[in-house]
């Protein structure tokens, strides 16, 4: 095991930089969330798989030594990740939109099976098949699209003001069209490169 000089370890923490720009990852793992909490199918959380430590041979200073160093990394990292690597979702705004989008769902659930309805690739969606819609019900579809298609792009910009980066609405916008289609359940109707196709 190699050992390192506490001030090789210091010029390690000093050369961390910070640089914000806009965080896809954590966009696609936040749309994840907010996509599955709206069609109520939300990942349960896996459990703890907790293993004792083996023993080590350092001393205890050492060890001391280690984790304050260790610790000084990780808050460096952390706080230059922190613009990056996070996005809030919990404002009254975003709370406020997912909550209508969720009790929504339950009404668009069977126009989406039916296929008279199909995410569009800008993940907004389209009503695909109209005739497939009895005519008592074309106005209710043509309502809840409207009504979600709105609050999806509230949603985005929601996202993007909660975070104070206000012109990352367009990346959001993109990141969700993505994660929409890639969550949409089997049967459903999706838009790519220009024609629609069957999941």
């Amino acid at each position: 095991m190699k050992k390192f000089s506490l001030l090789g370890m210091l010029m390690l923490t000093a050369c961390v930089t910070i640089n914000i720009y806009f965080p896809a990852a954590a966009a696609e793992k936040v749309a994840d969330e907010i996509i599955k909490d709206i069609q109520g199918n939300a990942p349960q959380k896996p459990e703890l798989d907790l293993k004792p430590e083996p023993k080590s041979e350092l001393s205890d200073f050492q060890i001391s030594l280690y984790k304050a160093l260790d610790q000084a990394i990780s808050f460096a990292i952390s706080s230059a990740q922190a613009a990056e690597a996070d996005l809030s979702i919990d404002s009254p705004d975003i709370r406020k939109l997912t909550a209508a989008m969720e009790k929504r769902f339950s009404a668009l659930q069977g126009f989406y099976a039916a296929g008279a309805i199909g995410i569009k690739a800008d993940g907004l969606l389209a009503v695909r098949d109209a005739a497939s819609v009895s005519l008592k019900d074309r106005n209710q579809v043509n309502k809840l699209v409207a009504g979600e298609n709105a609050d999806r792009q509230a949603l985005y910009q929601a996202i993007a003001n909660a975070n104070g980066h206000p012109e990352w609405v367009t990346q959001i916008k993109s990141t969700f069209a993505a994660r929409w289609i890639s969550n949409a359940q089997s049967g459903w109707w999706y838009q790519s490169s220009g024609a629609w196709k069957q999941k």
